[in-house]
């Protein structure tokens, strides 16, 4: 294992939170419900991308500003986020990601655009050093910027069938790992159903009897 490896896997981040769950399962509404009732400022960091010709995609991402408070800061990122925690404010305050899913996705869309859709071995080694490399500066930024306490939101997306397709099954591994990783990490972990939040970790302990 190398140095960074168990740099990252040491690591404890009293001021991350992470959600998790499937889709529609109420994970953005359960990060949001947590920062309104934080007392000071609150950042929103959106990693949706805004495709032109795309009205759905531009609905849900109207739908998603218009649920948040008018003042909430949000910064628009989809790739290097870490590099616009610049952008936060000074001070006390929170900052939610949403969401770890697209940001891994906006990662291996962007690598993958030049190479025609085929993953070649190469591919699939660049894109896992990508990824991992994004989420190493994403976890040492999160540790610099103590003063702020952060929210991920990302997906669950092991719990179905397997995909047929390579760049499917590669996008699940790749999230997989991302999701273990900021959860190690992280002080406090929910999962989210039906609505529903179910802490799996509390203060840097798993609650395994629970």
């Amino acid at each position: 294992m190398s140095n960074s490896a168990k740099t990252e896997r040491n690591i404890n981040l009293e001021n991350l939170t992470v959600i998790t769950g499937g889709a529609r399962s109420g994970k953005s509404l359960f990060a949001e419900e947590l920062a309104r009732a934080w007392k000071g400022p609150v950042s929103y960091i959106a990693t949706m991308p805004r495709i032109e010709g795309d009205d759905e995609l531009a609905f849900k991402v109207e739908h998603h500003i218009l649920r948040r408070p008018r003042q909430w800061q949000t910064i628009e990122a989809q790739l290097s986020i870490h590099e616009r925690f610049k952008d936060l404010p000074g001070g006390k305050g929170l900052c939610i990601i949403d969401c770890l899913s697209l940001y891994v996705s906006n990662i291996m869309l962007d690598r993958l655009k030049t190479a025609q859709d085929v993953v070649s071995p190469q591919t699939l080694k660049e894109l896992d050093i990508d990824v991992s490399e994004a989420i190493s500066a994403l976890m040492s930024a999160i540790q610099e910027h103590s003063a702020t306490d952060f929210i991920i939101v990302t997906n669950e997306v092991g719990w179905s069938v397997v995909p047929e397709n390579k760049p499917a099954r590669l996008y699940k591994d790749l999230l997989g790992n991302a999701n273990q990783t900021v959860a190690r990490a992280a002080a406090n972990v929910y999962l989210t159903c039906v609505g529903l939040p179910l802490k799996l970790k509390e203060n840097g302990r798993p609650r395994l009897n629970s």
